[in-house]
C-alpha cells in the first residue's frame, strides 16, 4: 500500500492516491522525464531529490530547481494542463522514490481542498525559485550563478563534496567549460571551494 498520509491528511484523498498512484523507485542519475516526453503522470517526491533542468530545441540546458519530499514539478503540471509535451529533464539527484499521479486525475482531485492547496503552494514555490534563477541570469555575474548552482547541488546531495566535472556544470549553466574552470580557480583562491580530480568541495557555510 502506498503511504501518502505523510503528505496529506485527508483520508478520502489518501484513499484516491492509494488506489490510483504508482510507487516508483529511481536510482541516482536515472532520468525520470526528458524533453519531448508526453506527460502522463505528475511526480510527487516522497524520498530523495529530483533535479529539474530546462532544455531547448538545440539541446542547451539550464538548471532550474530541485524537488524534495512533499513537492511536485510545476513545469510538469503546466505541460499536462496545456496538452504540451515535456520541456524539462528530471534526473534523480540521489536514490529517490516518487508517487506517479495519473494526469487524468489531477483536475478531478481539485474537489479536495488539500489537493488544491498542495498544487497552488507548489506553483508558488516553484515560481519563486524560477524568479531566483532568472534574477541570477539577468542581473548577476556568472560567479554568483555558479556558487548558487553548487550550493543547490550540495543541499540536494547532502554533502559538501560534489563528484562533478567542469563540463557537466557548464552544460547545466549554459556556459563554456573554460569559463567555468576559470571561475572555479578564482573561487578556490577566495577559499570558497577546494578543487580535486572530478570533484569540488564547498567551503562556504
Amino acid at each position: 500500500m502506498i503511504k501518502s498520509n505523510s503528505i496529506f491528511s485527508d483520508p478520502d484523498l489518501n484513499s484516491e492516491i492509494e488506489k490510483n498512484a504508482k510507487h516508483k523507485v529511481i536510482e541516482k542519475g536515472a532520468i525520470l522525464i526528458k524533453p519531448g516526453d508526453e506527460i502522463v503522470f505528475i511526480p510527487i517526491v516522497i524520498k530523495g531529490s529530483i533535479r529539474i533542468i530546462r532544455q531547448d530545441l538545440d539541446g542547451q540546458e539550464v538548471f532550474l530547481y530541485h524537488l524534495y519530499p512533499g513537492q511536485t514539478c510545476a513545469m510538469s503540471l503546466t505541460c499536462c494542463q496545456s496538452g504540451k509535451k515535456s520541456m524539462i529533464r528530471a534526473i534523480a539527484e540521489i536514490d529517490s522514490e516518487i508517487l506517479q499521479i495519473p494526469v487524468r486525475l489531477t483536475e478531478d482531485w481539485y474537489q479536495y481542498p488539500e489537493w488544491k492547496a498542495f498544487i497552488s503552494n507548489n506553483y508558488n514555490n516553484r515560481f519563486a525559485e524560477l524568479l531566483q534563477v532568472i534574477d541570477l541570469i539577468a542581473f548577476s555575474n556568472m560567479d554568483k550563478q555558479l556558487l548558487h548552482y553548487l550550493e543547490e547541488r550540495s543541499k540536494a546531495l547532502n554533502t559538501r563534496v560534489l563528484e562533478i566535472t567542469h563540463q557537466e556544470i557548464a552544460d547545466e549553466l549554459h556556459a563554456h567549460r573554460e569559463a567555468i574552470s576559470r571561475l572555479l580557480r578564482i573561487m578556490e583562491q577566495k577559499k570558497l571551494v577546494r578543487l580535486g580530480r572530478n570533484n569540488i568541495e564547498l567551503l562556504t557555510t
